[in-house]
């Protein structure tokens, strides 16, 4: 059996070996990590030469190396000299001290291997490097020292490269090692972190060999998502590495000492995201001292700005919890009849009595205006009465103005300082209603500064998004934006949402709707990134920091957040199956963040299109059991606004006979079903205005059939893309002739008549109606003679 080492035992693995004399370690992923997920994602960050051409050229000077001189290990002056081969020596030396130089700036030393190295120098052990590679032992040690520092170079004694012996580890390189060393086997101890190489390629001469496991396999499967998905949202861009994950060696180091699988949740994904966020942040803050001048005070808005607040104190920063919702924002905004009709134009065709509260009517008044002004025209026409408008404005001002005391209290900023509002996003509607309220009544310049940035238009404000349009098109922002739901009910505090103010400025709040045990989950979710937060930085050793590390950590997080967006893992999914959102309009509606049931349903009865009229917060997850081969077809739809139809996606058919009656006379026709998911296949069949009944035909195609389900709905709501699975469906009543039930949805025909009959609904006045029928083929007919071809009366009727 294997001995295994998990990294953060690295530091005493000498422990169990006294009579050990000599510490062999591989380089790459052992002692040095890249970080980038893997190692050929480096190659996009060199000088001409793209990441195709870099790996054909070592492929090429491999087979060329096994032909001509039987041995498949490689210098890197062969690997250019394919790629380059009508450079000058010196234009190939250059471009080889250009991914030397790349090499070094997305390297550093793993700390827990470093400390083992100290212990070993203390205890009077050499340690040597056995590593798999291209370069020489001076280029080696030229890059260890160029990486993580001439201390950590210093801790190497002799270094041994399969470039220069013509063998990988795998071939028996540690033969010439051991003969090298003129040492006995049982007196060396070798770790490395590929089991092929670095075990079954060494124990075999005797050597004591260790399995350095980087990652558990929810880890390896979790990081991996997250590089597919990042290829995804970043294109391939000249000079920058492929894919970034600054967090891969904090996630190696502490992942197996997390427990529970909310702290996981918090540590690996939350993590990430927000110490990066954090990162960029702190820069932002100095950018804005600069511009400005004065004291730049971090605002936080409460309450989906909680975590990130908790994150910048947990990494040495200072801010202030300032409670402005959606709400208290835009009531503090409608101190002019031209603020308050711009409102309206926006929400009109919304729910009035959110519309009504929000106008910041006296309850009693605001609940008669809805019941007796019901519709949109007759309430805006109200709404727009110049007195009523008056009361309207007045209330907002004095709104306004216990806001403005609420910001002094827990903020109280000077003239002339910056506020650097700090929220999750995504279109900075809170600092579009109070920019300009601060700034005039403060005397303040305001900044928002976002995780996420998608403005719904150019608002001519200061904001900017961590993940915002300075780096990313529309779409991408767009297809992140979708899902944010499932973040916001992550980072938000256990407290219900401001809904006004006291006169010296006291939030006053409504009841928190969320349930207390998903408070307790959240509690632990954001534990678990906040210990992230503090070990990050504390497992790498690099000789200075990347001049790329912005781009590292903002890459690097939008890969973390589109993988939980897109393709939650089963875990994860078990830690939020019973969380709802709160929607924070100053009503008390939560919203489930999925249903998995509901979308088994939809995805049989119109296929992955369903999710266009879902009312659930965080679609993909609703996927999960469904392969990916769906949540990428999701993605791609959205991170590309791809103007794909329910049609294309169907690329084949069935031809379904029916009888169709109406009381007076009989016919036949055909309409068409077509494929939903997995297997089933929607039959839209019009029944006008519920005057027909229908004997669908199964008995002359299949032998036994799966029926899912039979409704009726109008026409109307079937074609419209909204359409939600349930929503004004009547349940068709079939009898069955010729059929056998032998099991839920399951029935057997008897012959070639066998038929089931399903009779109309109760008319709905004259509005065309239709039944819509989702089956499953399970054993076709065998053939029998073509029966006279029937006039397909249904076809085109129901696009």
């Amino acid at each position: 059996m294997t001995n295994a080492i998990l990294p953060h035992a690295l530091p005493s693995a000498l422990d169990a070996y006294p009579g050990v004399t000599l510490l062999s370690l591989d380089c790459f992923d052992t002692l040095l990590w890249r970080d980038v997920h893997a190692p050929v994602d480096l190659f996009n960050a060199l000088g001409e030469a793209n990441l195709l051409q870099r790996a054909w050229a070592e492929q090429t000077a491999r087979s060329s190396a096994a032909v001509r001189h039987r041995r498949d290990e490689v210098h890197i002056d062969e690997i250019y000299a394919e790629l380059m081969p009508n450079a000058s020596a010196a234009e190939r030396a250059a471009a080889v001290q250009d991914e030397l130089d790349a090499e070094a700036r997305h390297c550093f030393a793993f700390k827990p291997t470093v400390e083992l190295m100290r212990a070993a120098k203390a205890k009077g052990i050499e340690t040597i490097i056995v590593s798999d590679t291209y370069l020489d032992e001076k280029q080696l040690r030229g890059l260890i020292a160029a990486a993580a520092g001439e201390e950590v170079a210093g801790l190497i004694g002799r270094i041994f490269c399969s470039s220069h012996y013509g063998k990988a580890k795998s071939e028996g390189l540690y033969e010439p090692v051991l003969k090298a060393l003129k040492l006995s086997p049982d007196k060396i101890l070798h770790i490395g972190d590929n089991k092929k190489a670095d075990v079954d390629g060494v124990a075999p001469f005797g050597v004591n060999t260790l399995h350095l496991v980087q990652f558990t396999e929810a880890s390896q499967q979790r990081i991996r998502l997250e590089s597919a998905i990042s290829s995804i949202f970043h294109g391939t861009e000249a000079g920058t590495a492929l894919t970034h994950q600054p967090h891969r060696a904090t996630i190696a180091a502490f992942e197996p000492q997390v427990e529970g699988s909310a702290e996981m949740l918090g540590y690996t994904t939350l993590g990430p995201l927000f110490a990066g966020f954090d990162r960029w942040l702190v820069e932002e803050a100095k950018a804005l001292q600069a511009a400005n001048g004065g004291t730049v005070h971090a605002v936080f808005l409460m309450r989906d700005g909680y975590l990130p607040q908790r994150v910048h104190e947990a990494r040495g920063g200072s801010g202030h919890a300032v409670e402005i919702s959606r709400f208290t924002g835009t009531a503090a905004s409608l101190r002019d009849p031209e603020a308050v009709n711009r409102y309206l134009q926006r929400e009109i065709l919304s729910d009035l009595n959110a519309v009504a509260k929000q106008l910041l009517l006296p309850a009693p008044e605001a609940a008669k205006f809805v019941k007796d002004l019901g519709r949109p025209v007759a309430f805006l026409k109200a709404v727009q009465e110049p007195q009523r408008m008056r009361r309207i404005n007045q209330a907002s001002r004095a709104f306004a103005e216990r806001l403005i005391a609420h910001v002094r209290k827990t903020v109280n900023p000077a003239p002339g300082d910056t506020l650097m509002l700090v929220d999750l996003g995504y279109n900075g509607s809170v600092q579009n209603d109070v920019d300009g309220l601060l700034a005039s009544k403060l005397g303040v310049k305001v900044a928002g500064r976002y995780l996420l940035l998608r403005e719904q238009s150019r608002s001519g404000f200061d904001k900017k998004g961590f993940i915002g349009h300075d780096d990313y098109d529309c779409a991408a922002l767009e297809a992140l934006c979708a899902n944010v739901a499932v973040l916001e009910q992550l980072c938000t505090a256990a407290q219900g949402s401001v809904v006004d103010y006291e006169k010296d400025g006291t939030s006053i709040r409504r009841g928190n709707s969320i349930k207390s045990r998903q408070s307790d989950v959240r509690d632990r979710v954001q534990a678990g990134c906040l210990r992230f937060v503090r070990d990050e930085g504390t497992v790498t050793i690099r000789a200075a920091e990347p001049p790329h590390q912005s781009v590292m950590w903002r890459r690097g997080a939008a890969g973390v957040l589109g993988r939980l967006m897109y393709v939650p893992l089963e875990a994860e999914l078990n830690v939020l199956a019973e969380f709802e959102h709160d929607i924070n309009l100053g009503v008390d509606n939560t919203v489930s963040l999925f249903d998995a049931g509901i979308a088994k349903k939809g995805l049989r009865q119109r296929g992955l299109f369903y999710m266009k009229g879902s009312e659930r917060m965080y679609l993909p997850a609703e996927l999960h059991g469904e392969g990916l081969s769906l949540k990428l077809s999701l993605l791609a739809h959205r991170r590309f606004a791809l103007p794909l139809k329910y049609q294309d996606f169907v690329d084949n058919s069935i031809s379904l006979p029916l009888i169709v009656a109406d009381g007076n006379q009989v016919s036949t026709g055909n309409v068409t079903a077509t494929p939903t998911h997995d297997g089933y296949y929607l039959a839209p069949i019009p029944i006008g205005d519920s005057r027909f009944s229908v004997g669908v035909q199964f008995g002359q195609l299949y032998d036994w059939v799966q029926v899912e389900s039979a409704v009726f709905m109008p026409v109307d709501t079937f074609l419209s893309d909204k359409i939600r699975p349930g929503t004004g469906e009547v349940e068709a009543l079939p009898s069955l002739e010729g059929m056998d039930q032998v099991a839920p949805h399951l029935f057997r025909c008897e012959n070639e008549f066998a038929f089931m009959m399903v009779p109309p609904p109760p008319r709905q006045g004259d509005r065309p109606m239709m039944l819509a029928l989702v089956f499953r083929p399970i054993a076709p007919r065998e053939a029998v003679a073509p029966a006279p071809a029937a006039k397909a009366i249904f076809a085109g009727a129901v696009a």
